[in-house]
Parts: C-alpha cells; structure tokens; sequence
C-alpha cells in the first residue's frame, strides 16, 4: 500500500505510545492491513501485532469488513464531543440571528442519554416561551424525533423505548429531513427541528424553532423551514471550516530506517 499520511505530532519519548501514534497516523488515512501497517511503519511484526491488537481491545482500532485496521469508535466519539464544545460556541450568534428573521425562539440542542439537553437559545429571560440552557427534555416532540431519527438501529431500539413516538414517525423524519409538532416544553407552541450535520453523517444537534399561532403555521412554510435548514448548515459548514484551519499539512510517514 502506498498511502501520504501525517507522521505524528511530536515523540512522548515512550516507546510504545509513538509506535502507537505512528500506526494511528496510518489507519487515519485508510483502511491498512497488519502487512501495510508493519510495511508503512517499518516496525517489526510482532511489535505491530502486538500494539494494534492492544489498540483494538481498547476501542482506538478496529476492523472493517475485510478485517484491515480502522480508526476505532473511541476516537471516533472523542471527535464527536471536541465538535459539540466548539458548536456551542458557535451558535449563538447563528440563534440571534434566525431569531430575527422569523420572530421564533431558535435553540440548539444535544442528545445526553435519554435525554435532550438544551445547549444554546435566543429566548429572552422571562420570556412565555423560554426555555432555559440546561433544561432536559424527554423523549417526545420534534427535537427528540430529529435526535434520534438517524442513529444506528441499536441506539434507535433503545431510544424508541418509552419514546411519544414511533419507528414510523421517525423513518418519515429522515425521508424529509426535518420534524414538526407540539413542543412538550412550551404548552401551546409548536416546534420546527432541523439536524446540525458533522463527522460526515453524524448528526451532532438539533436547531429548533418555536413559536405560537400564528407567527408558527401549523405547517411550516418553506421559508420558515429554508432559514432553519441554512442556519444548520451555516453551523456545520462552520465545524468543518474549524477543522480544517487546525488540521496540518499532510506529508509522507517515512518508515524507519528508510529516511
């Protein structure tokens, strides 16, 4: 296998975790086999045997299909939470100003568990509609639905358990991309809820717009529903951005003994 990969950032200078370094700065280009990672390496095979095998029980590596390496579901989740702290920060101007545009309260909110959490909000304090940062919701409404319409069918079993809604439900939120319904923390408003994309298929949060009659159609128009997918997309198009501004220029690994 020929591949350009990063070398890692720096040496702890202890050996088995820049060995472990080096093999993560394959597999995070590709998936590699055991005789690619000892050829790309330049490592002894037992040493990389031994090394991945260790990575894989922790969760860093893992296999795909073919039984090559992969970068594992530990980092994988890493990644995932290290973007929700940025999107936090990134929201709130993105909230204040679809709050704006439409005259709805714009929220941003994240899966924890059963629960979803409230992370971000134009709502003034005091206000009939406010739902405050940090509130939980339970398993009902648009938010929830949008949450949970995309995840894998174990996680979508477990969530559809004591769940206001249905697999049904959740497989027409995915058809259309977004949900629409009572908001079971706002007696009387209705809730438009989009998904925040990252990691590619990953959806990271749900953005929401609620409201009352008649600034919140029973049906949202598709001006309401256009503003909330672009303030979505402007926030995942903002991760991706963040991500690339960090990450630095690729070069070749070169293999030990072979410089």
């Amino acid at each position: 296998m020929s591949v350009a990969v990063r070398p890692p950032a720096g040496r702890s200078g202890i050996g088995v975790l820049d060995k472990a370094s080096t093999l993560l700065a394959v597999v995070e280009q590709g998936p590699a086999s055991l005789a690619e990672l000892v050829e790309i390496s330049g490592f002894a095979r037992p040493t990389v045997h031994r090394i991945a095998q260790g990575m894989e029980r922790l969760g860093l590596l893992a296999r795909d299909f073919q039984g090559r390496f992969v970068v594992g579901p530990r980092l994988g989740n890493i990644a995932v939470e290290v973007r929700r702290d940025q999107l936090v920060q990134a929201a709130a101007p993105i909230l204040e100003d679809l709050h704006a545009l439409t005259g709805l309260h714009a929220r941003l909110f994240r899966r924890h568990g059963a629960a979803q959490i409230c992370i971000g909000t134009s709502s003034e304090p005091g206000g009939a509609e406010e739902v405050p940062v940090g509130t939980a919701l339970a398993s009902a409404g648009p938010v929830a639905q949008v949450l949970l319409a995309w995840e894998e069918p174990e996680t979508l079993y477990e969530g559809l358990r004591g769940a206001r809604f249905s697999a049904a439900q959740l497989a027409q939120v995915r058809r259309r991309g977004w949900a629409h319904g009572p908001d079971p923390m706002v007696p009387g408003a209705l809730s438009t809820a989009v998904p925040v994309w990252a990691l590619g298929d990953h959806v990271i949060a749900a953005l929401t717009l609620t409201g009352r009659g008649p600034r919140m159609p029973a049906t949202p128009s598709r001006l309401l529903l256009g503003a909330a997918i672009d303030a979505a997309g402007e926030l995942s198009n903002g991760m991706r951005r963040s991500r690339a501004a960090r990450r630095p220029a690729e070069s070749r690994v070169v293999p030990a003994g072979r410089a």
